[in-house]
């Protein structure tokens, strides 16, 4: 079957393979949709590229550097789903590089509300912009309006900020950056050679709460099967445990996994815990209300019983999930997680513009010795 006739049919049920070689262009990436585009070459390579950016940024002669690589580039953040994390995240990334934007984060104030479909919407705004970063409740359409920029008269890239239950990309680059900044205390002398080692290897992750509905979850998932020999620990309500996508995913790399109901069980054992609110924005009828979440929360008193180095993560916004108390322990990393990923998220903006060799060659002329 040809390409064509592929796309014809529907696209997100060909192959995973073939479906991540669309999204590429001359071996690199071109839009950003789907956490299993990146190997474990790229993500040390942008984890080392976002190390370099912060550090530039240190100076104002380096943000004078960095402002004026993508200045000449112009970018929509097309948000038609709730967010504050992602969406400062984003626009603080393009004001880093150097890159206008505008925003469109309200159908009611486009033509949509005139009846003009959402990917007409989106083909119109690749006619002003050089990128689109896009968060949208439906699983899929960010990839859909990937493919379909593909075969337009100009076709630009498209970052997934977040799509539906299913993937948020950007989210899991940032979280398996904030992991590897913690395990490998050393990161940032490190840019220049690749991480030593599998940084994960005997590792004991927990995920918790909302598994099943979770697409930051879901992500991270795919990006740790990159690395091998770790123990991952699903803490969940019986209705909301993990998909069997995930599951037989990781089975299909050879990723132990288990199912556990009680944090209390394993906290002493983990060396990263990862806390989900309940996503009851997914409910159809109020499902979630009869779940006792609270078992699935992690406490100072869980806490004091973990190890010296836990790394509590969370993507924020929280609950009762997150007892505010550890706010202040230096093992709670979920505020490190939200400014780690305005740099990751300027790595990747980088890298699909081909900027990141000057970038590297700026480092290794003015920040090593």
């Amino acid at each position: 079957m040809s390409t064509t006739e592929m796309l014809q049919t529907d696209p997100l049920a060909q192959p995973t393979a073939y479906r991540v070689a669309q999204l590429s262009r001359d071996d690199r990436l071109f839009h950003i949709i789907l956490a299993q585009q990146f190997d474990s070459e790229l993500i040390e390579t942008l984890c080392r590229l976002a190390e370099m950016i912060r550090n530039i940024a240190d100076t104002k002669r380096g943000n004078q550097f960095l402002r004026s690589l993508l200045a000449h580039k112009r970018a929509m953040l097309y948000f038609i789903q709730p967010s504050t994390r992602t969406f400062l995240s984003f626009s603080a990334a393009c004001q880093i590089l150097g890159i206008p934007y505008n925003e469109v984060r309200n159908p009611s104030t486009s033509s949509e509300i005139k009846g003009e479909t959402e990917e007409d919407t989106v083909h119109v705004l690749s006619q002003y912009f050089d990128l689109i970063i896009m968060r949208h409740p439906m699983e899929g359409f960010a990839e859909r309006m990937a493919y379909k920029l593909n075969a337009s008269l100009r076709p630009i890239p498209i970052i997934n900020g977040g799509s539906g239950k299913d993937q948020h990309p950007t989210q899991a680059m940032l979280d398996i950056y904030t992991l590897l900044r913690s395990f490998e205390p050393r990161l940032a002398d490190r840019v220049r050679p690749m991480l030593s080692g599998n940084p994960f290897h005997g590792r004991t992750i927990a995920f918790v709460g909302d598994l099943k509905r979770g697409r930051t979850v879901r992500s991270l998932c795919y990006l740790l099967c990159r690395y091998s020999g770790m123990r991952l620990v699903f803490v969940s309500p019986p209705e909301l445990r993990m998909g069997e996508d995930i599951t037989e995913y990781l089975d299909r790399h050879g990723i132990h996994h288990e199912e556990c109901d009680d944090l209390n069980a394993v906290i002493r054992d983990c060396d990263a815990v990862y806390m989900t609110r309940l996503q009851d924005e997914h409910d159809k009828a109020g499902e979630s209300k009869a779940i006792d979440y609270y078992k699935y929360s992690l406490t100072l008193e869980m806490v004091e019983r973990a190890k010296p180095d836990l790394v509590i993560m969370h993507p924020l916004p929280r609950r009762a999930e997150l007892d505010v108390r550890i706010d202040d322990d230096p093992r709670a990393k979920y505020w490190a997680q939200v400014r780690n990923g305005m740099w990751m998220r300027a790595a990747m903006i980088a890298y699909i513009f081909h900027t990141d060799a000057t970038i590297i060659d700026h480092y290794q002329t003015h920040y090593t010795t």
